[in-house]
């Protein structure tokens, strides 16, 4: 699909209630299992499907949500709210995507230590762990493919997951590293024109 008939499909952000931006997002937040990451491809299904946004803007708003301080799925919430209702649509889908989890989580603390030796209740959080692995990789191979363009992009993604998997080097080098390979080739693509 091309950007303009992407763009044509769009829907006017005037037409998004809040009250639908936040059933959205509590309905996202209800099913989301696996943190922030897990979440990145029910945004971007729902958000596409609906026409709210493309999925050149959801791949700039993730880009943005893991660059910001603070959880990635509110981060998402907010930069996807602002960019469809402004400030009111990013406070709103912020708790649509909060309260649901929120509420879990009291009820898991009021009840967990009833339940937390039920080899029921272990198994099922155990069958969990691979579908939230899925929902994590998922983004992670759409981001790759739409962010690694040349080869050595593809380099830093391999050399970086490598990294940070099998020899625990700190992320922060990694960003470093990154930012003055980057530079690196940008002033010799520059010098070369």
């Amino acid at each position: 699909m091309t950007r303009m008939s992407q763009l044509s499909n769009i829907v006017k952000p005037e037409k998004v209630s809040l009250w639908k931006l936040f059933c959205v997002f509590a309905k996202m937040g209800a099913f989301t299992i696996g943190g922030g990451y897990a979440m990145l491809p029910l945004i971007e299904q729902e958000m596409t499907r609906r026409g709210w946004i493309s999925a050149e803007d959801i791949q700039d708003i993730i880009v943005l949500a893991q660059s910001a301080p603070g959880i990635l799925a509110v981060n998402m919430a907010i930069f996807t709210g602002h960019k469809i209702r402004g400030l009111k649509g990013s406070i709103v889908s912020a708790i649509g995507a909060v309260l649901p989890s929120l509420v879990i989580i009291l009820l898991i603390a009021m009840f967990f230590t009833e339940f937390k030796e039920n080899d029921i209740v272990r198994r099922i959080f155990q069958a969990v762990r691979p579908a939230a692995v899925a929902l994590i990789l998922v983004p992670a191979v759409r981001l790759a493919r739409t962010g690694c363009k040349e080869w050595w992009t593809w380099a830093i993604a391999l050399a970086s997951l490598l990294g940070v998997a099998f020899l625990k080097v700190s992320p922060i080098w990694i960003i470093l590293t990154t930012l003055c390979v980057a530079t690196s080739v940008s002033l010799l693509k520059q010098k070369k024109r």
